[in-house]
Parts: C-alpha cells; sequence; structure tokens
C-alpha cells in the first residue's frame, strides 16, 4: 500500500464545505486503498479526514510532537503512531512515509508544510507529487502570491510545474494515480 501526507487544518469551527471534503478525501483515499499519513490530530479536517479514512477500511498513521501528543489531541485510533520531539522531525517523517501529498484547506501549520514540500522538491530532495485541493476557492489568495513570485523575478517561471492546483477529491486523486516524476527543473534555471 501507498501512503499520501494530507496536510490539513485542527480547527473544529470551519465551514462544513471543508469538513465534507476532508471526509469525501479520507473515503477516496480508503478506497483506492493509499493510507493517510497526516499530523495525528482528532480535531478538524484532520479528524474528519482519519475517522473518514478508518470508516472505509484505511490505514491511518500519524505523526505528532511528544508536546502535542495528549489525549483529546491525538487520534485515538492511528494503526500507527510516531511521537517526534520536534515538528522538523515530525515533517521529515511525514515527507518520508508519504509517496505523494495533498494540502486540504488550514492555517499557518498547513501553509507553511505545503510550503517546505514545494521548497524540498524545487531543490531536488524529492520528485513526488503535490496537490493543492482548492476548496471552495480557499487558496486563490495563495495561488496568486505565488504568480507574483514569478513575474516579479524572485522565482522562475517553471516552479509553477512543481505542484498542481485541483478543485475537487476526484481531481486531485487522478492527478496522482496519473503523476510521472521528471527532473527537467533545476532550481537555478533562468535566475541569476
Amino acid at each position: 500500500m501507498s501512503n499520501i501526507c494530507v496536510f490539513a487544518s485542527s480547527s473544529d469551527i470551519v465551514a462544513d464545505v471543508y469538513k465534507t471534503a476532508a471526509k469525501d478525501l479520507g473515503q477516496a483515499l480508503a478506497k483506492a486503498a493509499y493510507g493517510v499519513v497526516f499530523g495525528a490530530g482528532t480535531d478538524g479536517l484532520m479528524g474528519q479526514l482519519a475517522r473518514s479514512a478508518h470508516a472505509n477500511g484505511g490505514k491511518v498513521i500519524g505523526v505528532i510532537p511528544d508536546s502535542l501528543n495528549y489525549p483529546g489531541i491525538v487520534y485515538p485510533h492511528c494503526d500507527e503512531l510516531y511521537d517526534t520531539r520536534t515538528m522538523h522531525r515530525r515533517k521529515a517523517i511525514m515527507e518520508s512515509k508519504s509517496e505523494a501529498f495533498i494540502a486540504l484547506p488550514g492555517g499557518f501549520g498547513t501553509l507553511e508544510e505545503i510550503l517546505e514540500i514545494i521548497t524540498l522538491k524545487q531543490l531536488g530532495y524529492h520528485d513526488k507529487a503535490i496537490v493543492i485541493l482548492n476548496i471552495n476557492g480557499f487558496f486563490d489568495h495563495l495561488i496568486a502570491q505565488f504568480n507574483d513570485i514569478v513575474s516579479q523575478s524572485f522565482a522562475a517561471h517553471e516552479v509553477l510545474t512543481l505542484f498542481c492546483v485541483k478543485d475537487s477529491v476526484s481531481e486531485a486523486l487522478h492527478y496522482i494515480q496519473t503523476y510521472s516524476p521528471t527532473t527537467t527543473y533545476q532550481k537555478n534555471e533562468g535566475l541569476e
């Protein structure tokens, strides 16, 4: 079984459209026989994702820093749970156990995680599929910022090929299932 890492919010007070997307993603990953690697939270989109994956026969792998590993915070039914000393180690384990990455809507932690995984790909540390799941237009401003970064020559246009933006769970899974790694992009191409 391959694993897909999902970055997602831990907030329970977000709109239902995002909770539904997390449930749909958990179900789709389980039915496609993908294990879910996630931040091990029991609340928010993380919890919705994990519960849905489990309800559909999927495997759930949680990775949480020890400072957050407490009842009521950590999802209690992880098939595997990794407790780390630092956030840096948490992200490294999540990356190493995953063959692809999906970002659901989230806060600063989710943004930091998806930006790091894009940067690691840009620098050649991996060549795995990355999907930004743009539910309800949540990431529109971030994508506009990416385009602005490129238009003002802070990054080469090719960085926009390091990830894809999809509006639905089915499109995200199709992209991952048909993804073919490429090594044509080099960070310094087109930059002074």
